[in-house]
């Protein structure tokens, strides 16, 4: 029988070393893990209802609602009216939230290149190219 980590127990590990590696990159622009989830959601464009983007960010709508009211008091995304049902909120980043989330990532980036350094670079780059048609098609 092959040996290996079973895929669960390998990702598991992984997201636990990647959100401690991550966290004093967010900690340095005085956001959570929670608030860069939403801002990066928010950088694919608006969403429609504040129910769809906590869907999109799995994120309960009841634990979302303090989230967008700190980002919003921030100036990082704004929250307006939908001119077709005034009961939902469009939810879209300022530009302020965009330099935020690519400075974020810009950092992340560095994370990752760190982690990633000892792997050969052709490896790299299939890995994190199969690893982004994984997280696609996990949407």
């Amino acid at each position: 029988m092959e040996q290996r980590h079973d895929l669960g127990a390998a990702f598991a590990r992984l997201t636990r070393m990647m959100i401690e590696a991550e966290t004093p990159v967010l900690r340095a622009h005085d956001v959570e893990m929670w608030d860069y989830a939403v801002l990066s959601t928010l950088e694919e464009g608006a969403a429609p209802t504040q129910s769809e983007l906590a869907a999109a960010v799995g994120r309960d709508k009841t634990r979302l609602i303090p989230i967008l009211d700190r980002l919003e008091a921030r100036g990082l995304l704004r929250r307006t009216p939908d001119p077709a049902d005034r009961r939902n909120r469009i939810v879209a980043l300022t530009d302020d939230g965009r330099d935020l989330v690519r400075s974020c990532r810009a950092g992340i980036r560095g994370v990752e290149a760190e982690l990633l350094a000892a792997i050969d670079p052709t490896e790299r780059a299939v890995f994190v190219a199969v690893l982004d048609r994984l997280a696609d098609t996990a949407r």
